[in-house]
Order: structure tokens, then C-alpha cells, then sequence
């Protein structure tokens, strides 16, 4: 099975979650890593590990970012880096699976399924060196309770500052490794 590294320049995660039950607050992570194990005739046999750098966490907002980074939230002083690691891979269809696997933040580990889909692969000749590459898009709900960031404002009129549930989304090119 074919090793593949993710393109740290032309990949990202990112997030989404409700503000005051009214808007969604959209952000980043800057330094995203990983590898894939991935052969797109033996998908199940796929395997992926991902590290995102907590503290690269971007929504635009200084002041937020520095909320975020803190004990209420990510904690990024204590646990520096977010992780992904497949159990398995289910197939769904032509370029579509179910990616199962454990997610770590704040030192709390959980049970995710990533809805991934990709596409691919493209060939890109360098001055006589030909690149292999493959675009991965995977998404996930989770409920940012389960990972210890319980905090929250009641606001006044019923409902919460901050949504429970987050909306993932990793958007990786990935290279043949050695490539």
C-alpha cells in the first residue's frame, strides 16, 4: 500500500459553531500534518493519521484566538496538538467513505467517524520529477463537551454564548511520501 504525505501547503482543517444561537463562528488550524496509507483499490485497507498544532488555531479575532488557546477551551499550553488516528475504513461508494477512528483533544479521546470523500489522482511534472497527488475532503460533528470544553455563558434570554456542537472539516493534498 502506497504511502502518502499531506501537502501541508495545500491542505487545512477548519471548524464552524454557533454564537449566540444566532451565527457561526468559522476558524482555522494553520499546521496540519499527517500520513495516509491509501490505495484507491483496496480502500478498507486504508489508514490515516493526522496531528493539527492547537495553538495555530485562526478565526480572525486576536482576542477570541487567545480565548480559544486557553484552559476553557483547547488548553494549548497542556496539549499542544489535536489528533486523528483511523480504526478502520468502511466503503461508501466510487470516491466516498467512512473514516472511524480516534480523536484527541485536551487529552481526551474519542470514538469520530470523518465522512471523506476524494479525488484523483493528478500527475504534475517538475523539471523531469512527476508528483502524484490525491485531494481528500473529510468532515465530522462533534460535541466539544465530550472533550472537556465545557465552557459557556448563559445569555438572557435562554440559550448558550457558545454551540455544543462543532463541524469539522479537513481538506488534505496528499503526495506519494519520498515524492
Amino acid at each position: 500500500m502506497a504511502k502518502w504525505n499531506l501537502n501541508a501547503n495545500h491542505s487545512s482543517a477548519s471548524f464552524e459553531v454557533r454564537h449566540m444561537m444566532v451565527s457561526w463562528v468559522h476558524g482555522m488550524f494553520t499546521n496540519v500534518t499527517g500520513t495516509l496509507d491509501f490505495d484507491p483499490r483496496d480502500v478498507e485497507s486504508a489508514a490515516v493519521e493526522v496531528e493539527i498544532d492547537a495553538g495555530s488555531i485562526y478565526t480572525g479575532v486576536e482576542q477570541r484566538d487567545i480565548h480559544l488557546k486557553s484552559e476553557d477551551f483547547l488548553e494549548v499550553e497542556k496539549y499542544p496538538a489535536i489528533t486523528f488516528k483511523s480504526t478502520r475504513v468502511e466503503l461508501a461508494g466510487l470516491d466516498h467513505a467512512y473514516v472511524h477512528g480516534d480523536l484527541a483533544i485536551r487529552g481526551v479521546t474519542r470514538p469520530v467517524t470523518l465522512d471523506a470523500h476524494w479525488s484523483g489522482p493528478a500527475h504534475f511534472d517538475d523539471e523531469g520529477k512527476i508528483y502524484t497527488s490525491f485531494g481528500f475532503r473529510a468532515t465530522a460533528k462533534i460535541n466539544r463537551e465530550d472533550f472537556g470544553m465545557v465552557f459557556n455563558m448563559e445569555m438572557e434570554h435562554g440559550g448558550f454564548m457558545v454551540g455544543r456542537h462543532v463541524f469539522l472539516t479537513l481538506n488534505a493534498e496528499v503526495d506519494l511520501a519520498g515524492e
